[in-house]
């Protein structure tokens, strides 16, 4: 190897740690920023409940502003996942302020929604902007896009590892190589420790009691992943079916969210309860350590499949932690499992059915939980991916390995049939 080749390499090499430093910085203040004007907006409602009857107000601005100059955004993470995979133009960085606004003002008037589709958007359209100073191919632009979602997830939710594993998870693994690894647990710890840099602090759950592995144990997680990757599935379907719904039935999109706010604000009403908007934090965490209702799972599914098909912006994987820890909780009256177990397991293992990830899903319930339901938390994970369809919440993820395997020959022998 001559020294113009060295050369080249370590040019190379710093160019892409000075990135991830900037992109994990930058990714993780924007985070940072977003928690601590999300934990604001939502102790405001909190103590302002006649916000809701703004919901349908907010949700014409949240129309108005995509439908008239973010076209280009609307996608969300979709958008994302098609520019990794067709890496042609540019993110536009307006995908960032249009994506936090909107979602501050989601669940400021008591909107259904997570926060992880923020955070990552955010992350994805600051990192491609790198490519605005340095000239890079294609398969560098994959990277930047994979460096955004790395650095978004991870910041959001405090689990560097799992952030990594998610952004390499999502995009089926195609298309990367040892560097893009690499890089992307890079840009996670650095997107993770710039938030503990600003003092901002992450919800903390635990497992207390985790009981010895057996054979009878095992059959109980298998059982419970079922239900857990059904639950998934009907959270995608929903989302989808509300989605091509409003579609249909509105053709001018600000109307989508007017109308679906009108809607959620009187529901909201007459329910009597804010259990079922916002994040539902203070739900998800009771869930360890005293039994759900048995419908709080189906609710907080039709909250936010609804609000997020009318138009309203916001994630999915809060409210999928909110499905999975209160339908284990409201399990644990019937299962014989530690109630802090159960809620544990659904809730890592809905986001697993619901996007594909089980392995980033598995880790993160290591890294929140602890080593020592690890094997349980696996399990649960892969027997819910298994069960919860052929499509997720995201439409342009395309889902490769044995998950796609099995349901194209199950889909080829049904044909035959």
């Amino acid at each position: 190897m001559n020294l113009e080749k060295i050369k080249k390499i370590m040019l190379t090499l710093l160019q892409w740690i000075f990135i991830c430093v900037g992109v994990g910085i930058f990714s993780g203040s924007a985070s940072a920023f977003f928690l601590v004007a999300l934990e604001w907006v939502t102790h405001y409602r909190e103590n302002h409940s006649t916000l809701i009857w703004f919901l349908p107000l907010g949700g014409l601005s949240i129309g108005l502003l995509y439908h008239y100059y973010g076209t280009t955004v609307v996608k969300g993470n979709n958008l994302l996942l098609e520019a990794y995979q067709n890496p042609q133009e540019r993110i536009p960085f307006k995908m960032a302020p249009f994506i936090l606004i909107s979602t501050l003002i989601t669940h400021l008037l008591g909107g259904s929604a997570g926060r992880e589709g923020t955070a990552v958007q955010m992350g994805g359209a600051i990192s491609d902007q790198c490519n605005r100073f340095f000239e890079l191919e294609n398969s560098d632009r994959r990277i930047l896009i994979l460096l955004g979602i790395s650095a978004g997830f991870a910041s959001v939710f405090g689990t560097p590892l799992a952030g990594a594993i998610f952004a390499l998870e999502i995009i089926a693994f195609s298309k990367i190589n040892l560097k893009s690894i690499f890089l992307s647990f890079l840009v996670a710890y650095i997107a993770y420790f710039t938030v503990a840099f600003w003092h901002v602090t992450h919800t903390h759950y635990a497992i207390p009691v985790v009981p010895k592995m057996n054979f009878t144990i095992v059959l109980w997680v298998v059982f419970v992943g079922i239900l857990f990757g059904l639950a998934a599935l009907l959270f995608s379907r929903s989302t989808h079916f509300w989605g091509n719904l409003f579609a249909k039935s509105i053709p001018y999109p600000p109307l989508r969210p007017f109308i679906g706010g009108c809607v959620l604000a009187i529901a909201i009403y007459f329910m009597g309860t804010n259990q079922y908007i916002g994040l539902g934090i203070p739900t998800i965490v009771a869930s360890f350590s005293q039994s759900s209702g048995y419908y709080d799972f189906a609710f907080k599914i039709l909250f936010t499949s609804f609000t997020l098909g009318a138009g309203f912006k916001g994630g999915e994987v809060t409210p999928l932690f909110f499905v999975g820890a209160t339908l284990g909780s409201a399990l644990s009256t019937v299962i014989p499992l530690p109630i802090a177990l159960l809620a544990g397991l659904g809730f890592v293992a809905v986001f697993s059915g619901a996007t594909h990830t089980p392995i980033a899903c598995t880790v993160m319930g290591m890294e929140l939980f602890g080593l020592e339901s690890g094997v349980f938390i696996g399990i649960a994970c892969g027997v819910a991916y298994f069960c919860s369809g052929n499509s997720g919440i995201y439409t342009s993820q395309i889902v490769k390995g044995p998950k796609s395997f099995l349901y194209q020959k199950i889909k080829t022998n049904l044909q035959l049939l």
